[in-house]
Parts: structure tokens; sequence; C-alpha cells
């Protein structure tokens, strides 16, 4: 059984018509490349998955039961989670205190309580030491490469025990060592069983850790196809549009 699909979801703003007909399914641990021009429908597709837009038309599905969206925190509440390109991080925070960002634990007694930053740095340790991300709980963001920013993020995402993460952009303006680390995380993500959509147009990127690639090209889907059944030149054809469908 899928965990996401989508049948015909569609989205309009007015007489905009942003998304059409859109059909899309997505198993535990798969990883899909989802690749497109600027204006292909990627971000409002992201968005309607994410909770931000109700479809004007279509189904989504969660586990086969049809569910409806109003708003972000009825995504959440599915394991949905948006990791956005400019990650939302506090940069004169530490790594454990962007982690539990706005869910932090407390001890003490009736009105009394602070934070509990051992158990936060035990537990932002595990999630790191999990993703075998270099990153240590301590240390603060602003001090931090762009990988290990990432690591921050998604180790976000995993306390929240999400079943499905969407990256935006997650490997644009890093170098490559950090590249390489960030698509480590990815596969990571895949090895325990979470689902990933990696909006990226970066194609090594996606044929390096994606099982399928979906086009998009003005608000329609023209290609879902397995990574080996396709090829860097032929998803460059169906994003410019040399190439119709495939």
């Amino acid at each position: 059984m899928s965990l996401l699909e989508l049948r015909g979801v569609s989205k309009h703003f007015g007489a905009i018509q942003a998304l059409t007909e859109m059909s899309l399914s997505l198993e535990p641990g798969q990883v899909v490349g989802l690749m497109g021009d600027n204006g292909a429908g990627k971000s409002t597709l992201v968005k309607v998955i994410a909770g931000n837009f109700p479809p004007s038309h279509g189904e989504i599905l969660i586990d086969g039961k049809q569910v409806h969206f109003s708003k972000p925190v009825d995504a959440r509440a599915q394991g949905i989670e948006v990791v956005y390109q400019d990650l939302a991080l506090c940069n004169n925070l530490t790594a454990a205190a962007n982690v539990f960002l706005g869910r932090e634990p407390r001890v003490g007694f009736g009105p009394i309580r602070i934070l509990d930053h051992a158990a936060m740095y035990r537990r932002a340790g595990e999630l790191f030491k999990e993703l075998k991300s270099e990153t240590r709980p301590r240390d603060l963001v602003r001090q931090m490469s762009g990988g290990q920013r990432q690591a921050v993020a998604i180790a976000r995402t995993r306390l929240s025990e999400a079943r499905l993460v969407i990256m935006d952009e997650p490997t644009a303006a890093i170098s490559v060592r950090q590249v390489a680390e960030v698509l480590d995380l990815i596969k990571r993500l895949s090895e325990h069983g979470i689902a990933v959509i990696l909006i990226s147009h970066r194609m090594p990127d996606v044929f390096a850790v994606a099982h399928r690639v979906v086009v998009m090209r003005r608000g329609r889907k023209v290609a879902d196809k397995n990574t080996e059944a396709t090829s860097p030149e032929e998803v460059t054809g169906l994003i410019t549009g040399a190439i119709a469908t495939a």
C-alpha cells in the first residue's frame, strides 16, 4: 500500500491553473526526484501535500485513506514534514536547541520549570549518530557548514517521527563535500523507511539517490520513471519540452 497517493489533484488561483490532474504515489522508504523548470508547478504541488493549499479538485490519500488538509499542522499530524531551502534555523542557538525548537522538554515542579538541556543534548546526539552526521549537539548553527545545517533540519523531522520528508533544493549553493554529506543524509532517511520527495535542479544529485524521477511542465506531470529507465538527457528534454512525454 502506498504511503502517499494523489489522484487527479488540480489547483487553480482564480483564472490561473497552477496544477492540472496531478497523480502520484509514494512508497515507504522511496526517494522521488521532483524536477521541472521554474513555474512548472513543483512549489504548488508541495504546498498542497504539506497542507498550505487545499486542492481545487482531486484526492489525497495516506495509507489508502482519503485525507483533507486545511493547514500545515494537519499534514504534520500525518507525518509529512518539509525542509525548506532556507532551513528556518536560528543561527544564535545550538544544534540541539534548533532540533527541539518549540518542543523543548522541561524539568521542575509546579510553575517553576526550566529547559532540560541535558535531555536535548542527549537526544539530538542520538539523532545525529543515527544520521551518521558529524554535527555536534552543542555547536552553534552559525558556525556550521551547509551540510551540517541540513543535518539539523533533518534531525528535527526525525524528532517528529516523520514518514515523508519533502526537501526543497537541499544541495543548492553548498560545496561538493557538503553535497555528498546531504545525499548521504537522504539515503539514511530512506534506509529508515522514510519516503523523500527531493526537489532539485541538480541532475547528478537526483540520479545519485532517487529511485524515481517525476518531471513537471506547466503544471502537469509529463514523466514518472525509474531512474535506471531514463537518463539525464531524456529528463532535460522533458523539462524543456523538447520531449513531450515519457
